[in-house]
């Protein structure tokens, strides 16, 4: 990354209120960029957004990405050059619990933006976030790489999966003379890190657990995963743009993984375990009676596109993620100053190689 790249530019961001736009939203303002964010209310009680005060510095407009005359004013008024979409219907649980607005969010928000960005000639770059569940399962649990068909089966992957779908036709549609804005999709993995809230997913279910001195109950504890920290995601969301926006853009412009190194593909109960060694405190884990919705057993993403094409590589290990990440939610619990622990945060992480 960048950050002379990013002095006095204009970005553009949907879904900041959410954790990992809270993130991105605070690391741009660090680096001094002119950030317009567009999203709903946050989506959990407590979060990020608010509790790290991430609209100071910004201009934040709240609304719906399916509303197109809502998002596409914001978009016209930001006179943003780069633009970041996360928003988005984000967990498996939510998916299940109510699929039709899932797709309406995942999918048709996604479409809303790439039409308001046909209407805004200025933008040069845009990085639309996805997901690894976007992939059809793998038979054989060999990595993912970008070229594996599409095909997520449950109704959170599936819009995903028609979410990369829908970016392709519209660049290949309409985004393809040499003068169009450069799209990319971003297929990050299991991120984790401090500030997320969510339901049904691993850290924030396992700290409140801690927390109320209660054990962790895993639902599919050995289920695989591509585990990685919430900044060597944005980490590689933040050097794509950069490389969309250069003189040879367009070359760019296409799908891409974000992931950890093999060695962190590692099992549910294998994160919990080291976890509990971290927490201390008399944390402990158990299986879970039941589980209430199906998911791919085993994801393993391939990202040696990024490595060797972006000079992207992640910076934290799966233990130091982890470390990192419960260190946050201990400090949280006393912090008076979220927005200065979390951008702590982030001055660590650049600091590392």
């Amino acid at each position: 990354m960048n950050p002379n790249f990013w002095k006095g530019r204009r970005v553009f961001i949907t879904g900041h209120t959410g954790f990992k736009g809270a993130w991105l939203s605070l690391w741009l303002q660090k680096v001094d960029a002119e950030v317009t964010a567009f999203s709903l209310a946050p989506p959990t009680i407590p979060n990020l957004f608010e509790e790290a005060r991430v609209a100071d510095g910004i201009t934040s407009v709240r609304g719906d990405i399916r509303d197109y005359d809502a998002l596409n004013q914001a978009l016209h008024a930001s006179k943003a050059e780069i633009v970041f979409h996360l928003a988005a219907q984000a967990t498996v649980a939510g998916g299940y619990r109510d699929a039709r607005d899932t797709f309406a969010s995942n999918l048709t928000g996604t479409l809303n933006l790439l039409d308001a960005i046909r209407e805004n000639p200025q933008i040069k770059a845009a990085v639309i976030v996805t997901t690894d569940k976007c992939y059809a399962p793998a038979t054989d649990n060999v990595p993912l790489k970008e070229h594996a068909p599409m095909g997520g089966k449950d109704p959170y992957s599936a819009s995903k999966s028609c979410a990369e779908i829908a970016v392709n036709s519209w660049r290949e549609s309409f985004f393809h003379a040499s003068d169009s804005p450069c799209i990319a999709t971003a297929r990050a993995g299991n991120v984790i890190g401090g500030g997320d809230w969510a339901e049904h997913r691993l850290l924030p279910d396992m700290v409140r657990a801690f927390m109320a001195h209660q054990p962790l109950s895993l639902r599919m504890p050995a289920a695989v995963r591509p585990w990685q920290h919430v900044l060597d995601a944005l980490h590689g969301y933040l050097m794509l743009a950069e490389h969309l926006a250069g003189d040879n853009g367009r070359h760019y412009a296409r799908g891409w993984n974000f992931g950890p190194t093999e060695e962190d593909h590692r099992t549910v109960a294998e994160v919990a375990e080291m976890a509990v060694r971290f927490w201390g405190d008399g944390a402990t884990w158990h299986n879970a009676s039941s589980n209430f919705q199906t998911e791919t057993h085993e994801l393993r993403l391939d990202a040696t596109a990024a490595k060797n094409e972006l000079a992207w590589h992640p910076r934290w290990r799966l233990d130091n993620a982890l470390r990192h990440t419960l260190e946050w939610y201990r400090a949280a619990q006393n912090a008076t100053d979220i927005r200065a622990l979390t951008l702590s945060k982030i001055e660590t992480f650049q600091a590392t190689s």
